[in-house]
């Protein structure tokens, strides 16, 4: 299965944001987006998931255009992780991953027995079975992002669509959030990410858009997308690409260093 973006216009009634982007995603890839505030990348993604209806292109699913599927049909094959918000009811961990069996449920109908067990298995695959019982408010942020990633595989989507996934958290948490979706990605799901870190792209990306102007800049897999003058064109700050050896699968890593002005 496929995601594509083909010459996709988008923005809000009045106002264009991007213009003729165009990419793909499969099943196992991980595409992550790359590109300034105010860039556009969640108007994209918002267009990506049929909220918002595109000003030209279309976006596919199999070949497909998604404006012919139903709601429920997209529900049930795009999982959309926002960024971690704190919440404003005290709901436990596991009726907030319950919810995402929602694009599963038919009209008025409550959850099963499986269902439930479906939101089981996903706390379990994001390693936070632990926190079930916790009220959502009460976790930290990094445990939240966990959460909503959580939530969204109960939808049993085939492709997943995340803002910013690590924006806010520590160190140690960023790391987590990365591994986890690398694993998912083993496991056959399609993740669309956004970050404002390339290192992260380097770390688990298979791809990389750069979305510059509301155009896409570059397109392709990090090692040639990420260059010092790509991210002195979207960030227009220098920066060193550094090769520091082998990572776990033996592959070349690269990290980037900015060159910091003054003294």
């Amino acid at each position: 299965m496929s995601l594509a973006v083909e010459h996709l216009d988008f923005g809000y009634p009045g106002k264009r944001v991007g213009q003729d982007v165009s990419f793909t995603l499969a099943a196992g890839e991980i595409l992550c987006l790359l590109g300034p505030n105010g860039g556009g990348k969640t108007t994209l993604f918002r267009t990506a998931l049929g909220l918002l209806a595109p000003q030209g292109g279309r976006v596919a699913l199999d070949g497909a255009d998604i404006a012919a599927r139903s709601r429920t049909e997209m529900a049930q094959t795009l999982g959309y992780v926002p960024q971690a918000q704190s919440g404003y009811f005290p709901f436990a961990v596991r009726d907030i991953v319950l919810m995402g069996r929602t694009a599963r449920l038919g009209l008025f109908a409550t959850p099963s027995a499986h269902d439930r067990r479906v939101a089981a298995e996903a706390l379990a695959t994001l390693g936070v079975e632990h926190l079930a019982a916790e009220a959502y408010t009460r976790i930290s942020g990094g445990e939240r992002q966990l959460v909503l990633i959580a939530r969204a595989l109960a939808q049993e989507p085939r492709f997943l669509v995340m803002d910013e996934p690590t924006a806010s958290l520590d160190f140690g948490n960023q790391v987590r959030v990365l591994e986890r979706i690398r694993a998912l990605a083993r496991g056959g799901i399609g993740v669309l990410l956004s970050t404002h870190d390339p290192d992260h792209a380097f770390l688990c990306a298979t791809q990389v858009a750069m979305l510059h102007g509301g155009r896409l800049a570059r397109l392709g897999p990090p090692e040639e997308a990420i260059t010092a003058d790509s991210l002195k064109l979207l960030y227009g700050v220098e920066v060193r690409i550094v090769e520091i050896g082998p990572d776990a699968d033996g592959r070349p890593r690269r990290v980037c260093i900015p060159a910091l002005q003054g003294r």
